[in-house]
């Protein structure tokens, strides 16, 4: 992959209002790295003052209940940011964040990012946007808790095809993943939710595809209110 650029920044939402000063300063020192799977990236209660940008690849966002389950909080693909929150606010990191698929990141100093945030607002409106999409996830997720494990694990397939398609297209083929990964991303024990992608497959609601599954339509997701119609 070719060294990251200004036009590669810019094309980005987060930074799309910066000038190329401003980019520049983003991009001074900035280090690109590889990962593979399962390697974990940040660690919950870590110190940082560098934030992170995905190239390629998909990582969950995860943290342990008090009993050591693992939660999955979120899932970050191509373009997203993290690691912004401690090295903007100098707390601990609030969760592990674990490569899913093979990971390209940047990973950039925070000094640069916080000045422009305090001198460019619509910089800081862009991250606050990126935020609140992050809220909202997160708010589905917890809402659909008591929901049948059909809806969960449709909602889960969509949301991982958003996150890896890179166009948050629900019906782009999800990356081969570990079905118990599947089965943490819905909140589902391991059994039911492939009893369940059993079921599905068999509706043709779901098709495999090289080893990667894919929704064939959004009509059971609109039916379910999981996306608009």
């Amino acid at each position: 992959m070719t060294a990251l650029t200004r036009d590669d920044l810019r094309a980005m939402a987060l930074f799309a209002d910066l000038a190329d000063d401003q980019l520049d300063l983003l991009l001074d020192r900035h280090r690109e790295t590889s990962h593979q799977i399962d390697q974990v990236i940040v660690m919950e209660q870590d110190w940082g003052e560098s934030l992170f940008l995905i190239r390629s690849g998909l990582a969950k966002v995860r943290s342990y209940t008090a009993d050591g389950d693992e939660v999955i909080m979120s899932l970050l693909g191509q373009g997203d940011v993290f690691g912004e929150m401690a090295a903007l606010d100098g707390a601990s990191r609030s969760a592990d964040v674990v490569a899913l698929t093979p990971l390209r990141l940047v990973k950039m100093r925070a000094a640069p990012f916080a000045v422009l945030l305090t001198q460019q607002a619509p910089f800081a409106l862009a991250l606050a946007r990126l935020e609140a999409s992050r809220l909202r996830d997160l708010n589905q997720r917890f809402a659909l808790q008591s929901a049948d494990a059909t809806t969960r694990l449709l909602d889960s397939l969509a949301y991982l095809s958003r996150k890896s398609s890179g166009s948050k297209d629900p019906l782009a083929l999800i990356p081969p993943l570990a079905q118990k990964e599947i089965a943490l991303v819905a909140g589902l024990a391991r059994e039911t939710a492939s009893r369940t992608l059993s079921k599905l497959r068999s509706r043709g609601t779901v098709v495999e595809e090289d080893g990667q599954l894919r929704l064939v339509d959004a009509q059971p997701l609109i039916k379910r209110g999981l996306l608009e119609g």
